[in-house]
């Protein structure tokens, strides 16, 4: 006998808000990757992958959570986890640059990896979440 699972808002909504937040998180830790890596070529550098970072990482963190809490009921639950998520992407992203000072690329690196493997993570907590409809 198969057991059905029942809809988790809790769990649907903490899940979608977390994997919005890494994912957004780890734009903003590959724009920095990417500025890090030209301002060793270039001697003068725009910042212009920062500023796309930064954009990357709210439209990222609020098209995640707003897409993987599709699931809820109430729009407006939907429309603050897509704000937190945004929110929540530009801070996570900005923890990457002490990460630089002291342990240079490859901690940038690693920090990247962890956000993408915790964005998988909760992306699964998110599905889990969901329930299923019927037999």
């Amino acid at each position: 006998m198969s057991e059905q699972s029942v809809k988790d808002p809790l769990t649907l909504g903490l899940g979608s808000l977390a994997s919005g937040v890494a994912f957004g998180g780890a734009c903003m830790t590959v724009s920095q990757i990417a500025l890090r890596l030209s301002e060793e070529k270039f001697e003068t550098v725009g910042y212009y992958e920062l500023t796309a970072g930064l954009i990357a990482a709210v439209g990222v963190g609020g098209a995640v959570g707003w897409y993987r809490s599709g699931t809820l009921d109430n729009i407006w639950q939907r429309g603050v986890i897509a704000i937190l998520g945004a929110v929540g992407a530009v801070l996570i992203g900005f923890l990457a640059a002490p990460l630089d000072r002291f342990l240079g690329i490859i901690g940038m690196i690693v920090w990247l990896l962890l956000c993408v493997g915790f964005g998988i993570v909760a992306t699964r907590w998110a599905n889990s979440g969901k329930g299923v409809d019927g037999p």
